[in-house]
This record gives structure tokens, C-alpha cells and sequence, in this order.
């Protein structure tokens, strides 16, 4: 039930991490994969691991806060693959660890560009293919920072509650179309930060490791998340298996807004 076979699926900012995890996921369940990320190498990376593994996939570079480039890659894929199934608008940056009033109005509209615009565009240049076969997959990546206030994140926190509602509206005007829009929400997954981790300085990035351990280690499975762990579940919900679910906004976190967390206060 979790084969999706001959389908072909875009899968933003998969040259790293999560995104990445989802585009081997999907490929080596059958799938043709459209890999696309600003970073180049990245993911040409991925596209030649899934080549090596015997799948189907393409490169695409694109900014998808850029309506022309978000365009771009949709058409490239259908021109390339022949059709478009699935789309997963994972691509997304962070906005530095800053209260509100210490951002810039620059950098806040850039996370919300790229988080929240980026899901918009690819999605609206998505569904007109989806419409016309009545039937395709939208998952977007949000987070638990668009479901609960998180310290010091206001554009990033911002940005993914708005990918979540955004995605239950989606569900409600497209369901009737054979169109299904999830969202998963990951929690503390292990991506060595990410897009971050390059442009840290080595002490930076052995204390940021040691934030997200010791927060994660808080959690109630006591532990970062993998990539792959979050892949699993994303493909499940583009797959038949989950041919019931729209609208769904699925945590992948460990248990960490289960819980209610004293931190420091409970030892």
C-alpha cells in the first residue's frame, strides 16, 4: 500500500536532511523524483544516490520563493516525467534565534518567503495538473513550532502555522477534486542543523548540537529523531495506505507537544 509505482513526486529542498530522506524514500518506493534545492551540489548529491540505486530522478534548481522558478519546476517535471502526482513542499530556512523585536522586517518577509510563499506557489502551479487527472498529493512541512510558541523563532513559528492552516484549506477546497493536502510536523530531527551547520564556526556548531541533544533528550522518547524516520511517515501519507487522510496535520516529534516540559524546574 505504500508502493507509489510510476507516480512522480517534486520534493523541495531535498538536497539535505528531511527533504532528502524523502526523496530516497520515495524513490525506492517507485517513484520518479523531481529533486529540487538551491544548493546545486546538494542536490545533484541526491539525484545521483538515487540513480546509483537504480530509481529515476531529475535535478531542477529553484529558489521557490520566486514565482517564475516555482513555475519552472513544476513544468520541468511534467515535461520530463509526463505527469505530476505528489509534491512535497518541504524546502525551508530558519530565522536565526531572535525575539521579535530584534528582526529585521528584511529577514522576517525572507523566512516567510521561502516557508509559507514557497509552499503557495508550488502548490498553486501544482494543482491545475492535479485538477485536470483528479487526483494528486500535496505534503507540506511544517513543524511543532507552528503548533505551540517556541523561544526566540517568531518568523519561523510564524511561517509554520501558517503552512498548517494553510494545509487544512487546501484539504477543504480540493477534496472533492481527488486532491489529499497533509502536513507533517516534525520535531528534533538530527540534520547536523541543517542548512545552518555549514556557516557555523565548529565551536558554534558543537553548542548548537548541544541545545538541540539536551532538548530533544527532554522529550518523551529521550532522543533527536532521524530523517528517515520522518520519510517513513511521509511516505505513508502520499501513499494509497493513507487514501482517507486530508487535512491531517501529523506530528513526527518524539512526543514533545504531548507533554508539558518543566526543563531544569523538574530536577
Amino acid at each position: 500500500m505504500t508502493r507509489i509505482d510510476h507516480k512522480t513526486a517534486i520534493v523541495t529542498g531535498a538536497g539535505n536532511g528531511i527533504g532528502r530522506a524523502m526523496a530516497l524514500a520515495f524513490a525506492s518506493a517507485g517513484a520518479n523524483v523531481v529533486v529540487s534545492d538551491v544548493l546545486v551540489d546538494d542536490g545533484e548529491r541526491t539525484v545521483r544516490e538515487i540513480t546509483e540505486a537504480g530509481g529515476h530522478a531529475l535535478f531542477v534548481a529553484a529558489d521557490v520563493s520566486d514565482a517564475q522558478q516555482a513555475e519552472n519546476l513544476i513544468s520541468s517535471a511534467v515535461d520530463h516525467f509526463g505527469s505530476l502526482d505528489i509534491l512535497a513542499n518541504n524546502a525551508g530556512i530558519g530565522g536565526g534565534r531572535l525575539r521579535l523585536h530584534e528582526v529585521e522586517p528584511d529577514d522576517f518577509d525572507r523566512v516567510i518567503n521561502v516557508n509559507l510563499r514557497g509552499t503557495y506557489l508550488c502548490s498553486k502551479y501544482a494543482l491545475p495538473h492535479f485538477l485536470a487527472q483528479r487526483d494528486g498529493r500535496i505534503l507540506n512541512t511544517a513543524s511543532t513550532y507552528g503548533l505551540i510558541g517556541a523561544p526566540n523563532a517568531p518568523a519561523y513559528c510564524a511561517s509554520k502555522g501558517a503552512i498548517i492552516n494553510l494545509t487544512r484549506q487546501l484539504a477543504v477546497d480540493y477534496g472533492h477534486d481527488g486532491v489529499r493536502v497533509n502536513a507533517i510536523c516534525p520535531g528534533y530531527i538530527d540534520t547536523h542543523l541543517g542548512r545552518r551547520g555549514p556557516q557555523l564556526t565548529p565551536e558554534e556548531f558543537e553548542a548548537a548540537t548541544a541545545i538541540r541533544e539536551k532538548a530533544a533528550g527532554m522529550q518523551p522518547l529521550g532522543r533527536q529523531g532521524q530523517p528517515e524516520e520522518v520519510a517513513n511517515v511521509a511516505l505513508f501519507l502520499v501513499s494509497d495506505a493513507a487514501s482517507f487522510m486530508t487535512g491531517s496535520i501529523v506530528t513526527v516529534d518524539g512526543g514533545c507537544v504531548t507533554t508539558f516540559n518543566y526543563g531544569e524546574a523538574s530536577n
